[in-house]
């Protein structure tokens, strides 16, 4: 009898720890990921929410702002009074062609913020996750002067020459895919354009900002109102 009283202690461990071990094999999900959207409302209007123009960004891109560089050898003196932005968990950044991936502090917490609210939104609002894409940053001169060449209403008096001001798109967004593989479902452009528009109008409520919906560029243009 003694000898059985003894088994006991082991039998249950053994189980545990085989209970465990089937548990930790158990397969993952892999089947596809829907959407669950839920209190999707966006804006009335995106002229009327986000119309703020180039004249009240200018100012306050001028008083907070760094001045404006004349090239991009320029700008790396200016280091010291930037912060670099590059693609990271919150937030996309473009193929940079005629602007250079600095702003200042302020600006580069508003771009923070926007890059996390979105995600949370899109997390309550039960759909899959999407990062903003930045597709305009701070410009010099030299810059501006090449981009005229493409768009001639691209101005020579911008908020994108203070670090102050970026763009982000309404049209194209980075999905975020699953890191054990498991497919998503894909979120339509529309329906994340909507949920970014209540993230913007948001912060652009609280003051932290200045927002321009521009429909040609497809884009937000957004100045911080924050050193």
């Amino acid at each position: 009898m003694r000898h059985k009283y003894h088994l006991i202690p082991v039998l249950l461990i053994a189980g545990i720890t085989l209970s465990t071990g089937l548990s930790g094999c158990k397969k993952k999900d892999m089947s596809l990921k829907l959407n669950e959207p839920r209190n999707i409302k966006g804006v009335i209007s995106y002229k009327r929410s986000f119309g703020d123009l180039n004249e009240k960004h200018l100012k306050t891109a001028q008083a907070i702002g760094i001045r404006p560089l004349a090239s991009r050898e320029e700008a790396e003196e200016m280091k010291e009074r930037l912060r670099h932005i590059t693609t990271n968990e919150r937030y996309a950044v473009d193929s940079l062609t005629h602007s250079i991936p600095y702003l200042i502090p302020g600006a580069a917490n508003l771009l923070d913020s926007i890059g996390s609210n979105f995600l949370d939104s899109l997390e309550s609002k039960g759909l899959n996750p999407n990062k903003v894409i930045v597709t305009s940053v701070l410009r010099t001169k030299d810059d501006v002067k090449r981009l005229r060449r493409r768009n001639g209403n691209a101005s020579l008096n911008s908020a994108h020459f203070y670090g102050t001001t970026f763009d982000v798109s309404w049209k194209r967004f980075q999905k975020i895919e699953d890191e054990d593989g498991r497919p998503l479902q894909d979120v339509s452009a529309d329906t994340l354009k909507l949920v970014l528009s209540e993230v913007l109008r948001d912060l652009k409520q609280a003051d932290r900002c200045y927002i321009k919906y521009e429909l040609k560029q497809g884009c937000f243009h957004i100045t911080t109102r924050g050193k």
